[in-house]
Order: structure tokens, then sequence, then C-alpha cells
């Protein structure tokens, strides 16, 4: 009898961890400025997981609006161990919405798993839940796909665009018309951003459809994306998008580092050249000489000055006194006279001689003599 007990307690424990992911609380009721601890199994081994306290949120229908319902600020991240527990404490903050509210653990990277479990915050509001709009229910029957492509504007930074395509059938009761539905997409390890999405049409019981979704990041983005799909709090599909990098802005910034310093080097080389002193015999810089000017005509006499133009190029007549003619009126000859052919200074003359030395011996022909004979 022993033997069988033991035979049928023995699985217990291992169908309660195959139940999912499990959290508990030390207390199920705490204020503001408190703390309580968190404990969790059945989750994966070494995984991040991400606590938050959040409002508007049941166990049964989930957190209502997302992470937008939480204390984004206060929560706590923790990693699991080999056997895929954890243990730690979470500061209790009140969460931007009303209550009732729940402590929600999700992980990080990896597959998507998540629980939830009632915590009471003393001192905050307590709000009904809104109703659920119809019996139906959503499920996706196909896996999520993104379609379209980057352009040269994209390869230049422009915003990222892709369509997410899925298939989804209605498993409730009712039908559902223009279901909301919320697109996030996360970087690496941040929380995603969400934008809602409405699909225009009406979906029966036990019908599908195909949606196709538009999904767009910011300027500039590039890495490893997920793009998250939410319907009613919960998530439908999961799907990845690797990004590649804007080649055209890093070959732009490129061209402008090597553009601006050698725009601003010929302006700074301009500048050097016209502030700096110009020197002689340097290439581009050679000083113009000045023209060489016709020595200037002495001015002529007042005499000739009132002849006629004919008459004062005529050659005048020599004179046939004795000495040197007097020198005309006005400046002297500007032209050097070599020294042996001025005046006084012709070898074995007299003094005042101006003419070509010639025989004054009284036996010339052709000197006059007042004396006779003697």
């Amino acid at each position: 009898m022993l033997a069988l007990a033991l035979t049928l307690a023995g699985p217990a424990g291992p169908a309660g961890a195959a139940d999912g992911p499990a959290v508990r609380l030390s207390a199920t009721q705490a204020g503001t400025g408190g703390s309580v601890t968190v404990s969790g199994t059945g989750w994966r081994p070494r995984t991040l997981l991400m606590m938050l306290v959040c409002g508007r949120a049941t166990p049964d229908r989930g957190v209502i609006g997302g992470t937008n319902s939480c204390a984004n600020g206060d929560g706590r991240a923790v990693t699991t161990d080999g056997d895929g527990r954890f243990s730690r404490r979470l500061p209790v903050t009140e969460p931007p919405v009303p209550c009732p509210c729940v402590v929600h653990v999700a992980t990080v990277t990896g597959a998507r798993a998540e629980a939830d479990t009632v915590l009471e915050v003393a001192g905050h509001p307590v709000a009904p839940l809104p109703a659920e709009r119809s019996a139906g229910r959503l499920a996706v029957l196909s896996d999520t796909l993104l379609t379209g492509s980057g352009g040269l504007l994209t390869w230049f930074g422009a915003p990222p665009d892709r369509t997410l395509v899925f298939t989804v059938g209605n498993t409730g009761t009712g039908a559902i018309e223009n279901p909301v539905f919320q697109v996030g997409t996360a970087h690496g390890v941040f929380a995603p951003e969400w934008d809602e999405r409405q699909w225009h049409g009406t979906l029966a019981p036990g019908k599908k459809a195909q949606i196709r979704l538009p999904v767009e990041l910011s300027a500039g983005a590039h890495g490893d994306y997920t793009v998250t799909l939410k319907y009613a709090g919960r998530v439908l599909a999961e799907q990845p998008w690797g990004v590649g990098r804007p080649w055209g802005v890093t070959l732009f910034w490129s061209l402008l580092c090597l553009v601006v310093p050698a725009a601003l080097f010929r302006i700074g080389m301009a500048v050097v050249d016209r502030v700096r002193p110009r020197r002689p015999g340097r290439a581009g810089h050679r000083r113009r000489l000045p023209r060489p000017t016709a020595p200037s005509r002495p001015p002529r006499p007042a005499a000739l000055s009132r002849l006629p133009r004919a008459a004062a190029l005529l050659p005048l007549p020599r004179s046939r006194t004795a000495g040197p003619p007097a020198p005309p009126a006005g400046p002297a000859d500007p032209t050097p006279t070599l020294p042996w052919f001025t005046r006084d200074s012709a070898p074995d003359g007299p003094a005042g001689r101006s003419s070509a030395p010639h025989d004054d011996s009284p036996t010339s022909p052709t000197t006059p003599t007042t004396k006779g004979p003697t």
C-alpha cells in the first residue's frame, strides 16, 4: 500500500511543472512604497524576464492595453536559473490606470511566455474592466510574413517599412467587426513601441481572413527588430525583422568629411594669398617694371619757336666769329660727355679752344701776318 501511494504521488511534481510558467507572491496585498517577493517556476532555464505591476488586468483576460497600463519605470529584470526558477523583490508602485492589478511577468528574449498573478495595491482606485465587445475570439492560423523591400531612399536613411501579412480565424461564437490590432516594434532587448492598426471588415464565427497591416520604423533604424502582434491584450504572433544599415548615410558623411576640409583649405590659402606681402621674383607675384621713357628734349629757343615748322627744320649756318658759339639758354644736355672731349681738357691745347688743333707756325701759307720780312 505504501509503495502504491508513493508511485501515485511521484508524478505530481512534474505534472505541475508541465502546466507552464507560474508566478506567486509573498503577499497578495501591499501599499505604495512597500515591496513583495516574486517567485516563479516552470520557466525556460537561463532566460531574462521582466516583472511589472500593471493595472486594468486580471489573470484571465491579461493586461488590457498592454504595457501602457503598467508602471514601467519601477519594473525589475531577473534571470532564471538552470531549473527555470527565480525569486526577487519587486517594489509596489501605483500603475497609471485603476486596478484590478496584477504582477505581470514576461520573457524579454526568445519565445514568448508570460504569467500574471493578482496583487491588491492599497489606496489605489479600482474600476470595473471594460466589457468585451463580442463573444468572438481571434486566433492566428498561419505564420506571419513581412513583405516589401527598401528602396533608394531607405538606403539614405528614410524610415524602413514593411507589411505584416497573416491569416486569422474567428474561433468564438460571435462576429467580430472592424478589429483593432496592436503592432509593436522592439529593437533588441528594449520594450516594444505600440501602434494601433484597424482592419475594416467583419469576421463571422468559424470564418478566416487574410489581414495586411503596415509596419514602419523610425528614420535611420537598422539592426535586429521584433514585430509583435496583439489583440485584446493577448499576443497573437511575433516576427523577427533584420533591417540593413543605411550605407548611403555613411557614404554621405564620409564624403562630407573629405569635401569640407578641402574647401576650408582652399579658402584659407586664398585668404593667406590675399593678406601676405608680395615678394619680387616669386612665381605668380612678379612686380611689373616701369616702361623706359624717352629722354626729354631740351626746350627750343624762343626765336625758333616762332618760326614756321619747315624753317625750324633747316640747318643753321655756322658762325664765322672766333670762339665757340654761345650755348642756348635752357637746361644743359642731359647726355654725358666723354672726359677726353670736354673743354679745356684737350692735350697740348690752350684753354678755351673748342676746335681741333691746327698749325700756327709763321711759315704756314694759310696764316696771314702783318710783319714784313726780317
